[in-house]
């Protein structure tokens, strides 16, 4: 049994009528109806609630919205017939205020709401639906002494009575969790709420690294603790845009955000961190404060492994687990923890108090996942993902379903192996990709300038499903890693080293050029672009190389200044001789944004070369491979009037990025044929910056055939 994503559902699509679809939106807490047909999910930044019909799960179709007016909502739980809403109301943080509004699902209209005398953070019903719980959080001000503790008012937690789904206001309970925690004890900061089903309250005090249990009955704190700290070892600590798991740290408090219980008395809290911790993993422990199970680094070095670890956030909280859900799929019950940071969801099984919790899938959940709900008896879960990157020209915020059924996981596509000291090879951003000349499956790829501090080249196994980084070999300079380097392509010379394609950008320092390397990745050769090349040269330079009878050609990505509109130019340089000569390749027509070249492959007579729009999510129309004859690159002195090369489209890229379920990528941005005749193709992640982190690696398969 697996989960495989299958659908992608874009939160936008749920605005009203009238409303602007180029503001802002988001997916952030979600729930489901009883009879997991709905989704329902807070939207902060649009200020309301939405509403996605999953009757057929794989085409989840806009079922409405709701405007919390005069409010953010911030979290949502369904009570029967009702979905309870916590809205934040609050204009002053020194005078927090909001409520608990009351929406009938049939209607989607608000029936009644509880003043709540305080922030909210996250709502709860326990399992019987007789009572609902929400912690009060009264957030601090982070620019306000660093975001230290305390700042009054402090947080409680309200539970309320409820009846056919609706909260007694009257009968509210105020939970004061004031002198529990060490850590300034006389500001709790309730995080995140979870009955179990014995009507007991969990809740994580984040900044407070404290938990308390709570009976809901009468409101009593039955026990309470420090969630504790943790000592770390074999982590990357330095955000820095190198891969370095040598670090280590010692007592990082857990600092959790969600919590759920696993049974009456075991539950795992996700440690997200906030201001002095984040032991980057999660946590089972029991309702005594004993630790049952710490995942340690062991969560994080699997997410690198796929090619999602986030290092601009190595030196704080690398991975970031947030969320969370546990749900009984049938005879297993399973742990789901959120990696906002790195974009995906665990799935471990419980194994009970006596043994570890096993991994059994990572999955790619979206940008930022923030919350999830699972749907067991429909094989179902969904995860809530709250970035929106309109605003910066990339793809919206999007709810994503997932379901378990017999069969092979679709995800990953591409994994990466161990070092020597059991340590992951981490990779991300693989953007050129060359074939062994003589063994089939084996590829190479490099990484751009995300990782500019530690330019690698990837050894690939392409004969394995999925396909295996076995090696990753820093480039060199003089015995020290290379710097300035922004690889775009790269092809074998011949000699058992490689050429590499350097995009180049002059405001950053990094040059226009090409290297030769030897087997260990030390440079061998700097060929820098000549002057009559650079004229009108631009930051979208090098986008790939291949080698033709011992000429190297070279893509440029865009039209530089001295290019006719829709001609980009294939660069030649013969390293015997030094010569330099191009050809203009002509673009597809431009529709948003802009059009270019991502690589060039020899294979028999033609050179292949991937032509892509940056578009992204459903604005994407171009990512697609064409061929050119090699007979007709007959490459014209540079600063002259250029030939200009015919084209023919062999495939396109989108169906085969649209078989994922999720958004469309923008980035196809390597392809080689091996020496077999099978063509694969890669994606680049950007290095898990503002991207989901997704690496598509796929075969195209025969050449011959396409």
């Amino acid at each position: 049994m697996n989960f495989n994503r299958i659908a992608s559902f874009p939160v936008v699509d749920n605005k009203p009528e009238g409303a602007d679809v180029n503001a802002p939106s988001s997916a952030e807490i979600i729930t489901a109806t009883e009879d997991g047909m709905m989704l329902i999910y807070s939207d902060s930044p649009a200020g309301g609630i939405g509403f996605i019909d999953i009757t057929d799960a794989a085409a989840p179709v806009a079922g409405g919205f709701l405007a919390m007016d005069g409010g953010e909502p911030t979290a949502v739980s369904v009570a029967g017939s009702k979905v309870l809403v916590g809205v934040n109301t609050t204009e002053d943080l020194t005078q927090p205020s909001g409520f608990l509004a009351v929406v009938d699902i049939a209607t989607q209209t608000m029936e009644a709401q509880c003043d709540l005398g305080g922030q909210p953070d996250s709502t709860a019903v326990s399992p019987d639906g007789t009572f609902a719980a929400v912690a009060i959080e009264n957030q601090r001000d982070e620019d306000l002494n660093d975001g230290v503790i305390p700042q009054m008012p402090a947080g409680d937690v309200k539970i309320f009575p409820l009846t056919d789904g609706v909260p007694d206001c009257d009968a509210m309970i105020t939970v004061d969790l004031t002198g529990l925690a060490e850590i300034a004890p006389e500001d709790p900061e309730p995080e995140f709420v979870d009955f179990n089903e014995a009507n007991e309250l969990a809740v994580t005090l984040q900044e407070n690294n404290h938990i308390a249990i709570i009976n809901a009955a009468d409101g009593t704190v039955t026990a309470h603790f420090s969630a504790g700290a943790v000592d770390l070892t074999g982590i990357d600590t330095e955000d820095d845009g190198a891969f370095d798991f040598s670090g280590s740290a010692t007592a990082v408090k857990r600092e959790p955000d969600a919590i759920q219980w696993l049974d009456d008395d075991r539950f795992a809290i996700a440690n997200e961190g906030d201001y002095e911790g984040g032991s980057r993993g999660f946590t089972i422990m029991n309702k005594m404060g004993e630790v049952l199970y710490e995942s340690g680094n062991s969560f994080e070095h699997e997410v690198a492994l796929l090619g999602h670890y986030p290092d601009g956030r190595s030196d704080a909280k690398g991975i970031e687990p947030e969320g969370m859900e546990v749900a009984r799929f049938g005879d297993e019950t399973l742990i789901l923890p959120l990696s906002e940071r790195g974009s995906v969801v665990g799935v471990y099984r419980d194994n009970g108090a006596d043994a570890a919790p096993e991994l059994l899938q990572i999955l790619p959940s979206g940008i930022s996942p923030e919350g999830i709900v699972a749907i067991p008896e429909r094989n179902l879960f969904a995860v809530a993902n709250e970035v929106d990157l309109i605003e910066d020209g990339g793809v919206r915020a999007h709810v994503m379903i997932f379901e378990r059924t017999e069969g092979a996981a679709q995800y990953p596509t591409i994994v990466s192996t161990r070092d020597e000291n059991e340590l992951p090879i981490a990779f991300g951003a693989l953007s050129g990709l060359a074939a062994d000349p003589s063994e089939a499956g084996r590829l190479y790829a490099v990484s751009d300038s995300v990782f500019a501090a530690q330019p690698r080249m990837y050894v690939i196994d392409a004969s394995v499903t999925p396909a295996q980084i076995t090696d990753a070999i820093t480039i060199t300079r003089d015995g020290e890693t290379a710097q300035n380097m922004d690889l775009e392509g790269i092809v074998a010379d011949g000699e058992g080293g490689f050429w590499l394609a350097n995009e180049g950008d002059a405001d950053e320092g990094i040059p226009h050029a090409i290297y030769r390397v030897n087997a260990e990745g030390a440079i061998q050769e700097e060929v820098l672009f000549p002057e009559a090349l650079l004229e009108g040269a631009t930051r979208s330079g090098a986008e790939g190389i291949t080698m033709i009878d011992g000429t190297l050609w070279i893509a440029i990505q865009r039209e530089w200044g001295n290019d006719p509109e829709g001609m980009v130019k294939l660069v030649s340089y013969t390293p015997a001789s030094g010569e330099w000569a191009a050809v203009h390749y002509p673009l597809e027509a431009k529709g948003e944004g802009w059009v270019g070249l991502s690589e060039i492959t020899l294979h028999g007579e033609y050179v292949y070369i991937v032509e892509r729009d940056n578009q992204i999510g459903a604005a994407a129309v171009l990512k697609k491979l064409y061929r050119v004859p090699v007979a007709e690159l007959a490459g014209a002195e540079l600063g002259g009037e250029l030939p200009v090369v015919t084209k023919e489209e062999v495939h396109d890229f989108l169906p085969d990025l649209a078989a994922y379920n999720g958004y469309i990528v923008d980035k196809v941005e390597g392809f080689a044929v091996d020496a077999s005749g099978e063509a694969f193709v890669v994606t680049d992640n950007d290095g898990v910056d503002d991207s989901s982190g997704e690496t598509f690696f796929w075969s195209i398969g025969a050449v011959s055939e396409l």
